[in-house]
């Protein structure tokens, strides 16, 4: 039966302030709180309020046959649990619908993956526990910033035992073959993978309130009659957009929630489901690997990283950036753990783009990729400081090596330890009902009485040996 996998993206871009050289070393706070607010709220309220209030709405109207996919990096948490707790109310209303599968991805948000495999293991994890944590499921499908893939990543998130991965449906990577099959990583066959139909995605997300598109306007019997036409062996569609489509890219008076709204009765007259990731890759087989020597997106025609990676501005900013992984990863400052994941966000290196992607792109408060560059190395310059003054560059990275090592050493032997303390917690809870057995037959009156046994007292050796000495003086 052919099955919908719609999913939306939640992150929240951190703005910073305006950083000059003359403030390195001096102020160490890098962000526009105000904008921060502002920019959250104002999302919150014209699109994730509404469009989670939809969703929520089509999962009770359907009787629960009506299923979505989230995908929240750990900064959007965190500025929602502080700016905007309604939408976590929602996200939680969501959750208790069973209706809605949350997925893994890197906590910042960012580029990890491209560089450095600890850095990302261990941000994926973290936002993992936190998702774990506010909905009481971990997730078991995961999804890159930007849907960013290739096969070495692959290999990665199956290492961490995730069951699928969400990418990109790129065409010269598909050449003939269709998105519309579930495939698998080529280094690593557990790991299957879901690739987005980026047309039909693209209808909804980019295009649906275009009046100059020729399939203006678009009507949901339609968009459902275009999956119903497709060839009868093609079952998955995979429909992947940010939610901040429905209500910013695509407005609200452009009925784009009341176009939503309307898919579960058109996809069930045509004998169409939906399902989550989880439920694909669980119950759906693979037809075959794909090959992704090189990283894959969804952005920009070329599907690929340029968009961040693209010009040299942004990689000397990535390198830089980087440079210090290894120092922030061995330090435990609560505040530098904090800048990291917000300079790691894929946006900075975004706004330094000096290519057109065919996407609107917002620069906020620069000017220019340049000026975007200059703002970023200055803070940047300061952050760098601060973490050399913990560990300082005079400690090579050899050295930086060997105690990550050591501390990846101690972490299995507690994990080992911890198993170990599991299974004697089991053994021991399997003894307790012998061990109750065995003192309730102890109890008098329960047990069969044993053998009498003369109370009286044996004389011991000392007192046989003093009865032979008093007789042998009395013979004398």
């Amino acid at each position: 039966m052919r099955t919908i996998c719609l999913y939306f993206e939640i992150h929240q871009i951190i703005h910073l302030k305006r950083y000059r050289f003359f403030d390195i070393g001096k102020d160490h706070y890098y962000y526009d709180d105000y904008a921060n607010e502002a920019s959250i709220n104002e999302v919150a309220e014209r699109s994730y309020i509404p469009a989670l209030s939809a969703l929520i709405d089509m999962t009770k109207n359907s009787g629960g046959t009506f299923k979505v996919a989230l995908s929240i990096s750990g900064v959007a948490l965190e500025q929602l649990e502080i700016h905007a707790p309604d939408v976590i109310d929602l996200l939680h209303q969501l959750n208790d619908t069973d209706c809605c599968e949350f997925l893994a991805e890197p906590y910042s948000h960012g580029l990890s993956s491209l560089v450095n495999e600890e850095c990302f293991k261990e941000e994926v994890m973290r936002q993992s526990n936190k998702i774990k944590q506010l909905f009481g499921k971990a997730p078991k499908v995961f999804r890159n910033s930007s849907l960013i893939y290739s096969d070495g990543i692959g290999a990665t998130v199956a290492s961490m035992g995730f069951k699928g991965m969400l990418t990109e449906g790129a065409k010269y990577i598909l050449g003939w073959k269709s998105p519309h099959y579930m495939y698998h990583c080529s280094q690593a066959p557990n790991l299957k993978l879901l690739l987005r139909d980026f047309k039909l995605s693209d209808d909804i997300g980019l295009r649906f309130s275009n009046s100059e598109w020729s399939e203006y306007p678009l009507f949901a019997d339609t968009y459902i009659n275009w999956i119903d036409s497709l060839p009868q062996d093609e079952q998955v569609i995979n429909i992947f957009m940010e939610l901040s489509a429905l209500g910013i890219f695509q407005p609200l008076s452009s009925n784009i929630l009341e176009f939503l709204k309307a898919l579960p009765a058109c996809a069930k007259a045509k004998g169409i489901t939906f399902s989550t990731p989880t439920e694909i890759v669980t119950k759906s087989k693979s037809v075959s690997s794909i090959d992704v020597p090189d990283p894959i997106s969804w952005v920009n025609e070329e599907r690929d990283v340029t968009p961040w990676l693209g010009n040299v501005l942004q990689r000397e900013a990535f390198n830089k950036l980087y440079s210090v992984a290894e120092r922030v990863y061995l330090c435990d400052d609560r505040r530098i753990k904090q800048d990291w994941d917000y300079l790691q966000a894929s946006n900075n290196f975004r706004f330094m783009t000096t290519k057109h992607t065919g996407i609107a792109l917002s620069r906020g408060i620069y000017d220019s990729a340049y000026d975007a560059f200059t703002n970023y190395m200055n803070i940047l310059g300061d952050f760098i400081n601060r973490v050399n003054s913990l560990y300082p560059e005079d400690i090579d990275n050899e050295e930086l090596n060997s105690l990550l090592t050591t501390i990846r050493n101690q972490g299995e032997e507690l994990a080992d330890l911890h198993r170990e303390l599991e299974h004697l917690q089991a053994k021991t809870a399997k003894a307790k009902p012998a061990v109750s057995a065995a003192q309730e037959a102890a109890v008098p009156g329960k047990t069969t009485p044993a053998k009498s046994v003369s109370t009286e007292k044996v004389p011991g050796k000392k007192a046989v040996a003093m009865k032979k000495t008093s007789e042998k003086k009395v013979d004398k």
